[in-house]
């Protein structure tokens, strides 16, 4: 949300008490803006004491202070007697992440690691290039610093299927102690400990979200937060890792919230190169670390490193130092010191947007009063519109074949920018890299009506990627194929959900308020007719990108099953002293956005690690 603002011409002077309030005022909303993100909400950083005076050897070496790795960190520092280092490519989030509604703008920054996806004859079409950007955190809270908060734990079939599998310990009835203990306030101001803070957003879209709400009512989804926690589908609004119109990622109100503990450091701006391992191969003797992009360090952990890089980093820091796919790493010169399919079994919530106009000639457009009315009471008091996520936080969870079955299989986030309001709309096409004729045209139809966006994901991929080295290089990003729409039960299940919105469509809410779907032209899908399946499936080649939910590179598994890569307690396997723990364990992704997932995978981890130091976990 941005506006040019026109200088102040007074023909009628000031005697100086009018100058006094106005810089007075203008004084005050600089104090504010500092004090939307402050030092103490992040951990000091050691590194350069580090590299003054070396390293010590700490007792756990935690790789990335993204949403697993600063959990880790605050529960395992929980006991003194323990040395834990947190080491961290990126830094501080800046101060767009604190604010609910710019999640959008820290894509295609230095806080993101900016990945894009390899060329695909299915899908990413409308992206630049046809490769859809996959921006990942690179700062202290990782990916929670730039997420959309939605804290959502997922369906209990998820995780007694993740046990069906094998992975004993991980069905519903197992990790649900570990989501309830995640947000479960404990400590006291002497000694704090660090937990996942939930709220609802703030609403600032009541009549965009009513005109949904109704529609979907007519055709019989449950839209009240009782009837959806018993079948598990309809739409609400859900509970965000968000507080007082704040960010609250596990990087704040785990790591830094804890960040006085004297076992417990944190270097920041440190890229960790390769995991260096002993002749045997089955311990990691170090790892390599680059402070800066020009300092080398040398780390070393008394008991464990545990790999929290994330879905994409983790598998690429493996297979750069020689855990991966035999013959792959063979192909780019890469000695291989473990044959493991790293990489493999890549999943994410492929995501298709459509757009509806809404009201067109007839929607009031948004007036710089309203931006600067917006700006202000965020500045001054952190309330407004600024502080939410607009209706994106509104969330349905459907069943594409029956409304009465209990397993969704997609899941729908909304996004509105108003009429004449172009900084919000770019913002988001920005965001996910649009081509620019595709942009343009959106920009055009904004200027007569409102444009609401609906991102329907697919809950249950069943199109699976890879995750390939380009080079042995850590400079060079790896080669990302998410084989989007791969699978043809992938196609039917966006068929199935354009039918659910185009009967949203006519229902007497939609036809009402005058919402249509848009037709944003593609050449060639408009051969097809309009709505037909031939068009969607045409449509879904083109609008097709990420949610943001990959996963699942370093599968979980049980001995017998050669497509996994860490075992139960996730001890990479043949490797002693090595944990992974992060989003890239996961044997499928869960029904729902995945952050809260992966905090419950980290805070079980931690549990494993303590038991293990009384021989409690079994191999």
């Amino acid at each position: 949300m941005s506006a040019t603002l026109p200088v102040a011409q007074c023909a009628i002077p000031s005697i100086g008490v009018v100058n006094s309030f106005v810089s007075s005022l203008i004084q005050a909303i600089l104090v504010a803006q500092c004090g939307i993100s402050r030092p103490e909400y992040w951990p000091p950083d050691h590194a350069d004491e580090a590299h003054h005076h070396g390293v010590n050897k700490y007792d756990y070496v935690i790789i990335g202070a993204g949403s697993a790795g600063s959990v880790l960190a605050s529960r395992l520092s929980e006991n003194p007697k323990m040395e834990v280092l947190v080491i961290e490519a990126g830094g501080d989030p800046p101060q767009e992440s604190e604010l609910p509604s710019l999640l959008f703008t820290l894509s295609h920054t230095n806080y993101s690691w900016n990945y894009y996806t390899e060329p695909s004859d299915h899908a990413c079409w409308a992206s630049k290039e046809r490769r859809c950007y996959w921006p990942r955190g690179k700062m202290i809270g990782g990916s929670g610093g730039m997420n959309a908060m939605i804290y959502v734990r997922g369906n209990k079939h998820d995780y007694d299927g993740w046990r069906r599998k094998g992975n004993i310990g991980w069905g519903w009835s197992d990790v649900l102690p570990y989501f309830e203990k995640s947000v479960r306030p404990v400590g006291n101001d002497t000694h704090p400990q660090g937990y996942v803070i939930l709220n609802k957003f703030d609403t600032f879209d009541d009549d965009i979200r009513q005109i949904i709400r109704s529609g979907v009512a007519e055709l019989g989804i449950p839209t009240s937060r009782d009837e959806i926690e018993n079948s598990a589908v309809g739409y609400t609004d859900m509970y965000g890792t968000v507080q007082n119109g704040h960010r609250m990622s596990t990087g704040k109100v785990h790591l830094g919230k804890v960040s006085g503990r004297r076992n417990l450091h944190v270097f920041k701006n440190s890229l960790v190169t390769k995991l260096n391992f002993d002749k045997t191969g089955t311990y990691v003797d170090s790892i390599s670390v680059l402070l800066r992009e020009k300092i080398k360090l040398t780390v070393r952990a008394k008991k464990e490193f545990i790999l929290s890089a994330g879905a994409i980093n983790s598998p690429q820091l493996l297979m750069q130092s020689g855990v991966g796919p035999k013959q792959h790493l063979q192909s780019v010169g890469i000695p291989v010191i473990h044959d493991l399919p790293v990489g493999k079994n890549l999943q994410d919530h492929v995501i298709v947007p459509i757009f509806y106009e809404i009201q067109k000639n007839k929607a009031l457009p948004v007036s710089l009063q309203d931006i600067l009315n917006s700006i202000y009471q965020y500045l001054m008091y952190s309330r407004g519109p600024l502080g939410a996520t607009g209706i994106n936080s509104f969330t349905g969870f459907i069943n594409t074949k029956s409304n009465n079955l209990s397993t969704p299989d997609v899941e729908v986030h909304y996004l509105i920018a108003r009429r004449q309001d172009h900084a919000t709309l770019e913002t988001i096409l920005y965001a996910v890299s649009l081509e620019d004729d595709m942009k343009l045209y959106l920009h055009s139809a904004l200027n007569s009506t409102h444009i609401l966006m609906v991102m329907t994901a697919v809950l249950l991929p069943k199109s699976v990627g890879q995750i390939k080295l380009r080079s042995p290089h850590y400079k060079h990003n790896p080669a990302i194929y998410p084989n989007y729409l791969g699978d043809e039960n992938d196609i039917d299940t966006l068929l199935r959900a354009m039918k659910h919105h185009m009967r949203l469509e006519k229902t007497s809410s939609f036809m009402n308020s005058d919402v249509k779907l848009m037709h944003v032209p593609i050449k060639e899908c408009d051969n097809y007719v309009f709505k037909s399946q031939l068009y969607w499936r045409c449509y879904f080649k083109y609008f097709s990108m990420t949610i943001f939910h990959p996963g699942c590179t370093v599968k979980m598994g049980p001995d017998e099953d050669k497509s996994a890569c860490v075992d139960r307690c996730l001890r990479l396997r043949g490797v002693n002293n090595l944990r992974v723990v992060d989003a890239s364990i996961m044997p499928k992704l869960p029904s729902g956005n995945i952050n809260a997932a992966t905090i419950m995978i980290a805070e079980r981890a931690a549990d494993f690690i303590k038991k293990d130091l009384s021989r409690m976990c079994a191999a």
